[in-house]
């Protein structure tokens, strides 16, 4: 696979989901003394999020608090705890099309903005007949790395 078009950067963001945002701001505002920088709600996404980061500059790791609106309803961001693990990605359009080419099954939606306002598109959990690789287990969202991540980890590698 030494001809991949892209690379993985580092962890952009982890998403934690739980019924109540409240406990989950106790704990990693509160208490382990992440900061809130936004937030984000969709009725589609069946999302109440809270937006926190751990470090500063273009190595920060951003930590999403999220809720569901309506717990019944799908998709269900609290189940499991931990819903999804943010790659920074140096060029989302070429992974997407390289890793399709490879069997890789994505969520419906494509690229599109993130609730932080970068591109992401997100691998499916389970791979399937017609896309047998996915996740294994886990979703993982692909996000397209601003040219301050790109050029940050480029001088941290060369050191």
């Amino acid at each position: 696979m030494s001809d991949r078009p892209f690379s993985v950067l580092g962890i952009q963001q982890i998403a934690v989901g739980g019924l109540d945002k409240g406990a989950l701001r106790r704990l990693w505002v509160d208490t382990l003394g992440l900061t809130v920088t936004g937030d984000f709600r969709s009725e589609k996404e069946n999302v109440d999020e809270d937006i926190t980061v751990a470090g500063s500059g273009p190595l920060k790791v951003e930590v999403d608090l999220m809720q569901p609106i309506d717990p019944e309803k799908r998709p269900a961001v609290h189940s499991p705890p931990l819903n999804h693990v943010g790659l920074w990605i140096d060029d989302l359009a070429a992974a997407v099309t390289w890793l399709g080419e490879q069997g890789m099954r994505f969520t419906p939606g494509g690229i599109r903005k993130g609730a932080a306002g970068f591109d992401v598109c997100f691998i499916h959990p389970k791979g399937n007949e017609e896309s047998p690789i996915g996740g294994e287990g886990v979703l993982i969202e692909l996000v397209q790395a601003p040219e301050a991540v790109i050029e940050a980890f480029k001088k941290v590698a060369s050191l």
